[in-house]
C-alpha cells in the first residue's frame, strides 16, 4: 500500500512540479520584461508624465508576478509534503532536490522583485523630492524677487531722502545767508 501511495504521490508530485516549472518560466519572463521596461524608461529621455504611466502599469505587473511567486511557493509546500511519502529513497532524494531547486528559484524571483520594487520606490521618492525642491525654488524665486523689489524701493527711498535733505540744507543755508544779510543791513 505504501508503494501505491508513493506512486500516486509521485504522479501528483509530477503534476505539481510541472505546474511550478511553468509558473517559474512565466515569472522569469515577466521579471525580465519589467526590468527591460525599467531600463528603457531610464535610458530614454521621456517626460515624467509618461514615466508615471509606465510605473503604474509595472505596479500591476509586479502584483501579478508576486501572486505567481506565492503560488509557486504554495506548490512547493505541497510538493514538500508529497516527496516525503515516496517509499524509494533514491526517488525521494531526487524529488527532494527538485523541490529545493524550485523553492530556491522562487526565493530568487522574490528577491529580484523586491529589489525592483525598492528601485521603483526610490525613483518615486526622488521624483517627489525633485518636485518639492522645484516648488520651493519657484516660491523662493518669488520671495527673492520680493526682497529685490523691497531693496530697490529702499534704495529709491534713500535717494529721494538724500535729495530732500540736500534741498532742505540748501534752503536752510539760503535762509541763514538772508538772515545774515538782513542783520548786516539792520546794523
Amino acid at each position: 500500500m505504501a508503494t501505491e501511495e508513493g506512486g500516486g504521490g509521485a504522479g501528483n508530485l509530477s503534476d505539481l512540479y510541472s505546474k511550478s516549472r511553468k509558473l517559474s518560466l512565466k515569472v522569469r519572463d515577466a521579471l525580465e520584461r519589467i526590468e527591460r521596461l525599467e531600463y528603457a524608461s531610464a535610458s530614454s529621455s521621456s517626460l515624467s508624465s509618461s514615466t508615471a504611466v509606465v510605473s503604474g502599469s509595472s505596479d500591476d505587473q509586479a502584483t501579478a508576478i508576486r501572486r505567481d511567486i506565492n503560488q509557486i511557493m504554495s506548490l512547493c509546500a505541497d510538493m514538500d509534503r508529497l516527496w516525503r511519502s515516496i517509499a524509494s529513497k533514491p526517488a525521494r532524494d531526487l524529488w527532494k532536490r527538485k523541490v529545493e531547486l524550485v523553492s530556491e528559484e522562487a526565493e530568487s524571483f522574490r528577491s529580484s522583485l523586491d529589489k525592483y520594487q525598492a528601485r521603483q520606490q526610490h525613483k518615486l521618492q526622488e521624483a517627489r523630492e525633485r518636485e518639492e525642491l522645484l516648488g520651493r525654488r519657484a516660491s523662493g524665486d518669488s520671495h527673492v524677487m520680493r526682497i529685490f523689489d523691497e531693496e530697490a524701493q529702499a534704495v529709491a527711498s534713500i535717494r529721494n531722502s538724500s535729495r530732500l535733505l540736500e534741498d532742505t540744507f540748501a534752503t536752510g543755508v539760503a535762509i541763514l545767508s538772508k538772515y545774515g544779510e538782513q542783520r548786516d543791513h539792520l546794523k
